[in-house]
C-alpha cells in the first residue's frame, strides 16, 4: 500500500499535505480502493469555512457513496476542477493529481492530532 511519510491522515481515510499555510486534502490509496471506481466527486463548500471532522463533500463510486471529512479547520480555497471531468484520476493518483481540496490552515495546532503514515498503516491492516 503506498503511504507517503511527508503526508498526515485521519482514522477516516483522508490525507493532508501542509504548504506554508495551505493544506491539499484528498482520500487515501486504501480509501479508494476500497470504493472501487470512482464515478463523481461532489464538493460544493468552496469559499465556506469548515471545522475539524466537518463534511465537505462526497465522493461516489460504482459501488457507494461516501462522505468527505475535513481533516482541519479552515476555508476551502479551491476545488479540483480536474475532477469534474475526470473523477477516475482519484484511483489512478490519489495523492497527485486525485486531490480534492485546497485549504487554508486556521487552526495549526490540529495537525498534531492528525496520523503519521506508520499509525495510518496500522489504522488499516497495511
Amino acid at each position: 500500500m503506498n503511504l507517503p511519510a511527508t503526508l498526515h491522515y485521519t482514522k477516516d481515510h483522508e490525507w493532508i499535505r501542509v504548504e506554508g499555510d495551505v493544506a491539499y486534502v484528498g482520500i487515501t490509496d486504501h480509501a479508494q480502493k476500497e470504493l472501487g471506481d470512482i464515478v463523481y466527486v461532489d464538493i460544493d463548500t468552496l469559499d465556506k469555512d469548515v471545522a475539524q471532522h466537518d463534511v465537505f463533500g462526497t465522493v461516489e463510486a460504482v459501488k457507494t457513496v461516501s462522505d468527505l471529512f475535513s481533516p482541519i479547520t479552515g476555508t476551502v480555497l479551491e476545488v479540483n476542477e480536474k475532477l469534474a471531468d475526470a473523477p477516475e484520476t482519484v484511483n489512478a493518483d490519489p495523492y497527485g493529481d486525485g486531490w480534492m481540496v485546497k485549504i487554508s490552515i486556521t487552526k495549526p495546532e490540529e495537525l498534531a492530532e492528525l496520523l503519521s503514515a506508520d499509525a495510518y498503516g496500522e489504522l488499516v491492516g497495511a
